[in-house]
């Protein structure tokens, strides 16, 4: 028997470990978000009563922390076990679930930029749904909350989407001590005020135009979002260019180590 030994083609370590760190920070990352989900859910005790999920009017942020959370934990699954095993099926399925993740971003940002104007209609109603919801879910209740807070807007277009609320509407009927009124999340900050006032809103859409731009925030979010994606273009353009080019790294990782393995096995095979 010949003592040369045949030198076929390595599986790299480099690419073999890069893409077992990275998804297994990924597959955590999952687990975490869908954790938080679970725990959030136990906490409206949606797990024990599931038919409560449909009874929600608007969106449940819960949901999106399980649904990401649940993509990146089965795509860091399938990138660390792949790796550490050089299991070549589940580093294919990783390479083309990120594949079908990237060319949905890339189509739903060339149909946002076509299709501003309905994307605009869909967001506000999107938003006047919600506004529908407010008081039903305290997690939803948060998230409106902080969108009127962070882009200093109130309502879908103005302060008087806040009709569409049971609470807040201005019908005679209604019995709420809210009535007319709007979220504290609408009204403008005091920076004197350390403790927030939950009750500005009160009474400020029976007041004439004039007087409530001294109270709240008259603009709607749906500008001011548009406003804002106009101020940090350049931010968001960044952000997005990042995200494909990290995920056309991994896919190119991915296929790379899924060739060599092949290789290895070929070599393998021949001798």
């Amino acid at each position: 028997m010949s003592g040369n030994h045949y030198k076929g083609h390595e599986v790299s370590c480099c690419i073999k470990y890069f893409i077992f760190g990275f998804n297994i920070l990924f597959w955590l990352l999952g687990m975490a978000l869908v954790g938080i989900g679970l725990w959030a859910w136990s906490e409206k005790g949606v797990l024990s009563n599931i038919s409560s999920i449909t009874d929600l009017g608007g969106l449940d942020p819960v949901w999106l922390f399980m649904v990401v959370g649940g993509v990146m934990f089965i795509l860091g699954f399938a990138g660390c076990i792949g790796a550490l095993r050089e299991n070549t099926f589940l580093l294919k399925f990783f390479s083309v679930f990120l594949g079908i993740i990237f060319f949905l971003e890339l189509t739903t940002g060339v149909l946002a930029f076509v299709f501003k104007d309905w994307i605009k209609d869909q967001l506000n109603l999107f938003i006047n749904n919600n506004i529908r919801a407010y008081r039903d879910d305290i997690d939803l209740q948060n998230l409106i909350d902080f969108t009127q807070e962070y882009w200093e807007c109130c309502g879908a277009f103005g302060a008087d989407d806040w009709n569409l609320n049971i609470y807040f509407n201005c019908t005679d009927g209604n019995p709420s001590r809210e009535k007319c009124g709007v979220p504290f999340s609408c009204c403008t900050k005091d920076p004197a005020e350390d403790v927030i006032n939950t009750q500005c809103g009160y009474d400020v859409r029976a007041k004439p135009d004039s007087e409530q731009k001294d109270s709240i925030n008259v603009k709607g979010c749906v500008p001011q979002f548009e406003k804002w994606l106009q101020d940090n273009l350049t931010l968001v353009a960044g952000i997005f260019i990042g995200v494909a080019l990290l995920q056309i790294f991994g896919i190119c990782l991915a296929q790379n180590l899924v060739s060599d393995i092949e290789a290895v096995q070929a070599s393998c095979f021949f001798t």
